[in-house]
């Protein structure tokens, strides 16, 4: 059947190119770095030092999982290989359906990891932070903050990332005011960095009376979780430290002491905070992690030298600000206005499918071709 010597060669093209990715994912170099992880674990006394077992159990993971990954799609692809040849002797119409739907599969899988290898910022390989502002328009806004947050974390459980919230202020009637999360994963940032900005939505408000449509915007701010970094100077002298009680959907702890924490960066005016842990110690860390990511991420758009050179870069939240148009009303529809990208399945957005988003955006950054 020619069918079946048609995949039999795409088949065979592809095993090179398994082997460019493993070269250009440093799979060798995962390996050396793992076992040699592996071995530290096994060393007496490794749980002595919590905060450097956690780190070195953390990065053991990621490893694991990009090796296992990439044995995975080698596996898939002998095993396509194997169907093809046995197809095709038996010359069987069903095993052929079989596998052009397995081939469909693995090609879109090399796809997304090809795309791993374009993630070669100083900090695309980190965990990510992110913070969602609720625009003008009260409720309605504040309730479309919220579905981004929750888009967000589908598309974080989507690609077994682990995620928690650092701060979340309810909105007056539904929704949030603003809310960040902490999304821990390999390449976190280097996949969501293209999800930094104003987000437009045109829906009929569920709010209102009368039925009528409306458009709402809301802004995430999407920050590399970074450790301790010399190039961020956080002179103590600097920061404004308040406490407070905490409240909203935190649990029943959160009202009875002051344990949520706001940090005020007096020479930017860049303000975090964070009211989910149990303990004021707790919530400052969080404050801290996201203070140095949000000092970082303003020195790099404006390329200071100094930290006290920074100013604090104030996102307009309205109209022509959007970098993505999400349409409920009177047709769905999802575009992205820096890349052209779309899709009329708007449900399967909102539930964390923002792959073809993402991978338009990191493709054409890598060649030149996107829209500023």
């Amino acid at each position: 059947m020619i069918e079946y010597d048609e995949y039999k060669q795409k088949l065979r093209e592809l095993g090179p190119e398994l082997d460019k990715l493993s070269a250009a994912l440093d799979m060798d170099g995962a390996q050396a770095e793992a076992a040699k992880l592996e071995d530290e674990t096994a060393q007496d006394g490794f749980w002595n030092d919590l905060e450097r077992s956690q780190k070195v159990q953390q990065r053991l993971k990621q490893l694991q999982n990009k090796i296992a990954r990439h044995k995975k799609l080698v596996s898939e692809w002998e095993d396509l290989t194997a169907l093809c040849e046995m197809g095709q002797e038996a010359e069987d119409q069903e095993l052929l359906s079989e596998l052009k739907e397995g081939y469909a599969t693995l090609e879109e899988k090399v796809e997304e990891t090809r795309l791993t290898t374009l993630l070669s910022g100083e900090y695309d390989a980190n965990s990510v932070i992110l913070t969602f502002h609720a625009g003008a328009g009260g409720t309605e806004a504040q309730d479309w903050a919220q579905m981004l947050y929750r888009m967000y974390t589908r598309w974080a459980e989507r690609h077994d990332f682990a995620w928690k919230t650092l701060d979340y202020e309810e909105g007056d009637e539904a929704g949030i005011k603003s809310a960040t999360i902490s999304i821990e994963g390999e390449n976190a940032y280097g996949f969501l960095k293209s999800e930094n900005g104003v987000h437009r939505l045109v829906r009929v408000s569920p709010f209102d009376a009368n039925a009528r449509r409306q458009t709402s915007f809301a802004a995430v701010e999407v920050m590399p979780e970074i450790e301790d970094d010399n190039s961020v100077e956080i002179r103590p002298e600097d920061i404004e430290m308040q406490v407070y009680r905490a409240s909203g959907a935190g649990g029943q702890h959160v009202n009875k002491t002051s344990s949520a924490v706001r940090l005020i960066h007096k020479p930017t005016g860049v303000v975090v905070a964070s009211q989910q842990e149990r303990s004021q110690v707790q919530n400052r860390e969080n404050c801290m992690k996201m203070l140095r990511a949000k000092l970082m991420e303003l020195k790099a758009q404006q390329h200071a030298e100094k930290i006290s050179d920074i100013k604090g870069v104030q996102m307009k939240i309205e109209w022509g600000s959007q970098i993505r148009s999400y349409v409920f009303m009177p047709y769905q529809m999802v575009k992205d206005t820096r890349t052209g990208y779309e899709t009329g399945n708007i449900d399967s957005v909102m539930d964390g499918d923002l792959d073809g988003f993402i991978n338009a955006y990191l493709t054409q950054l890598a060649t030149g071709e996107l829209k500023k």
